[in-house]
């Protein structure tokens, strides 16, 4: 009656770590989207670092169907859909540790590509709307102009010459960019100002999945426990 009793226990915290690994499985997918959405804020088109926000999503959506299978497996009692609901729970756990390292190591790589992407889209700004608008979005947003700094768009041939974009004024206005005083622009670069706030979000990106992984830790042993007694022919209601 004692291991039946503690079975009946293991059962119910079971069913409680479940509905944690429904919302965490939400949540995880919530992070993938959010980091998908700030990645092609910043960015026009794929990059090698857009692919981590899809990982996120994909391992969310696979943990909810999981939960499910464990959920049927612990109301019914049965051993194969527990040992299965184990096994892929341990794969989950995994592959979000190996998530987490990848968004750790990977961060400067984002900011790296962020650069590039950046500067490439400065020399394209006479030329194309679509980046200028961008452009100028982004140097709103995160009050920053150029790349290093300001200096960097005296190399773009905008007219008339030595102009910079109007975006880079605090107080935007049409020309406020022609002949422009360095109190009343956004004097710091772009790349310092989204780099830093790249690092940040992507330290958020990387705990997520890692303190996630030591929840499920729990779930394995509770899993594994209630697991041990349907094998061993116990009754547990």
């Amino acid at each position: 009656m004692a291991v039946e009793g503690g079975m009946k226990c293991v059962k119910f915290l079971l069913y409680v770590f479940l509905l944690a690994f429904c919302a965490c499985a939400v949540g995880l997918i919530a992070v993938g989207v959010g980091a998908q959405v700030l990645l092609s804020q910043i960015n026009q088109g794929p990059t090698p670092g857009s692919l981590l926000p899809v990982v996120i999503i994909a391992v969310g959506a696979f943990l909810f169907l999981v939960a499910l299978v464990g959920c049927c497996g612990t109301c019914k009692e049965n051993y194969c859909l527990m040992i299965t609901f184990v096994i892929f729970l341990s794969l989950i756990m995994l592959v979000e540790v190996a998530t987490a390292i990848a968004g750790y190591v990977f961060r400067d790589k984002v900011v790296s590509e962020f650069k590039k992407n950046f500067q490439q889209q400065m020399q394209t700004y006479p030329k194309d709307n679509q980046t200028a608008v961008f452009l100028d979005k982004l140097q709103q947003e995160f009050k920053c102009c150029g790349a290093a700094n300001y200096t960097d768009w005296e190399t773009i041939p905008l007219v008339p010459k030595g102009r910079i974009p109007d975006s880079c004024c605090v107080n935007v206005s049409a020309g406020c960019g022609i002949k422009f005083n360095p109190k009343d622009i956004y004097t710091k670069g772009c790349i310092e100002m989204i780099g830093g706030w790249l690092r940040s979000n992507a330290l958020v990106v990387a705990a997520a999945p890692l303190g996630i992984a030591f929840v499920e830790v729990l779930g394995i042993v509770f899993a594994c426990c209630l697991v041990k007694s349907i094998r061993s022919g116990y009754e547990v209601m």
